[in-house]
C-alpha cells in the first residue's frame, strides 16, 4: 500500500531538491576544424636560397624561444639544416656575410634562415624575442659559431 505524503511535506522535498547543487558535467567537445593561418612556407630562405635534402638520420625537431638584447649582434654562425623563425616582439635584422644582404623582421613576422651560409641576427632598440624550430637530426647541434665567435646561444 503507498501512503500518500502530506503536502507540506512534499513542499519541504521539493525545496530541498531545488537548492541541492546540480554536478557540473565536462561539456561534451563538438567536432570543428581549428583555423590555422601559414606563417611562413617556403623552399628556399630569406635570401633566395633554394633548400637541398635533409640529412638522413633521424629528425629531431627543436623548438628555441631566444630573447636578444637591445642593440645586440649574434655571432656569425651557420646553420646545418633549415629553420624557421617567427618574432615574438622586437625585430630582427639577418646579414648575410658573403653577399652582404640584410633583411629587417618585425614583430608578428616570420622568416625561414639559410643552411651553410654564414649570417648573423641584430636586434633593434627592444629587446627581441624569437621563436625558432630547428628541422635537425638527432645529436646534431643547430648552429656552427665561425672561427673566433662565441656560440650563438
Amino acid at each position: 500500500m503507498f501512503r500518500s505524503i502530506a503536502p507540506k511535506a512534499f513542499s519541504c522535498a521539493l525545496a530541498a531538491l531545488a537548492a541541492a547543487p546540480i554536478p557540473a558535467h565536462a561539456a561534451t567537445p563538438t567536432t570543428s576544424s581549428a583555423h590555422g593561418d601559414i606563417l611562413v612556407q617556403s623552399t628556399s630562405s630569406w635570401n633566395g636560397k633554394p633548400y637541398v635534402a635533409y640529412p638522413k638520420a633521424q629528425p629531431q625537431l627543436t623548438v628555441l624561444k631566444m630573447t636578444i638584447p637591445p642593440h645586440a649582434a649574434l655571432p656569425w654562425h651557420t646553420h646545418p639544416f633549415p629553420n624557421a623563425g617567427y618574432v615574438a616582439s622586437g625585430q630582427l635584422t639577418i646579414q648575410d656575410k658573403a653577399s652582404g644582404k640584410s633583411h629587417t623582421f618585425h614583430t608578428g613576422e616570420a622568416f625561414t634562415e639559410s643552411v651553410n651560409d654564414v649570417h648573423r641576427g641584430l636586434s633593434g632598440d627592444r629587446p627581441t624575442v624569437l621563436i625558432i624550430t630547428y628541422s635537425g637530426v638527432k645529436g646534431v647541434p643547430t648552429f656552427k659559431a665561425e672561427p673566433g665567435q662565441k656560440p650563438e646561444y
